[in-house]
């Protein structure tokens, strides 16, 4: 299916790895320039580097996205150095602290500032270029934790928080046209993730986790995860909006109770 993206411009968070380096790399190869960002310099040089491979235009910014104005400048320069501005996927995301009972109202407050906050601070930047787009959208990613009961209580939250957002924001920014989205997945294992570390080191655990929660017998993939973000967020789902995807395989429990 061609999605419509030829020639858009999409702009992706948290972009030099996982989730978000593959959605970029999807948009890529389905024909938009891509922004990317990410904090570490020779990461993103890779990241970079790989999606220039496709031919497309890439522009890589290396900033921490908690500073002051670190998305307003991503976003600004992006759309400077690209032209314009049709797709935001809002892909940052993490979790601060442990357990309920050992973690302050501090880690809750970063936590919700590196997803939900950030998730709103480059919508906003981004509103005055979408308007000048002819398929605006934006897609937030989420998780299944958002919906679901699970540890680490201050991510999940976060993460409901993300999927509201949505919701409201689908019907806010209609007049000018804006679609916007969450696409939660479930645990995906990719090389380098929390839950490869996870099953490096406690591979019996994990084992009994997916056997328990995992109807097809393994985790999700990026590939699984970036074509469904892809499709959202192009023109073929126009009649998509303030919808929360879940992108999981028919997981069970989000994930586990860690020490």
């Amino acid at each position: 299916m061609n999605l419509g993206l030829d020639g858009k411009v999409a702009l992706i968070t948290g972009s030099s790895r996982g989730i978000g380096r593959h959605t970029a790399l999807t948009l890529a190869k389905e024909g938009c320039d891509v922004a990317i960002c990410g904090r570490s310099g020779a990461t993103l040089d890779e990241a970079a580097l790989k999606l220039r491979e496709t031919g497309r235009r890439v522009h890589a910014t290396q900033v921490d996205l908690l500073a002051a104005d670190g998305v307003e400048r991503f976003v600004s320069e992006s759309v400077s150095a690209l032209g314009r501005l049709d797709v935001v996927v809002a892909n940052v995301g993490g979790t601060f602290g442990g357990n309920f009972l050992e973690t302050p109202p501090a880690d809750w407050l970063k936590t919700f500032e590196v997803n939900l906050v950030q998730a709103v601070r480059v919508i906003q930047a981004a509103v005055p270029h979408l308007t000048k787009s002819d398929a605006p959208s934006v897609v937030i990613v989420a998780s299944i934790s958002g919906s679901r009961p699970g540890p680490r209580a201050q991510y999940g939250v976060a993460k409901a928080g993300e999927i509201q957002l949505a919701t409201a924001l689908a019907r806010e920014l209609a007049p000018q046209r804006i679609r916007v989205n969450t696409v939660s997945p479930g645990s995906i294992l990719w090389e380098g993730g929390s839950w490869h570390r996870r099953a490096a080191t406690m591979p019996a655990v994990i084992d009994d986790f997916i056997a328990r929660e995992f109807p097809w017998g393994r985790m999700g993939t990026l590939d699984e995860v970036a074509n469904v973000i892809s499709f959202v967020a192009s023109p073929r789902a126009s009649w998509v909006n303030g919808t929360d995807v879940v992108v999981d395989g028919a997981q069970g429990q989000p994930t586990i109770k860690l020490p």
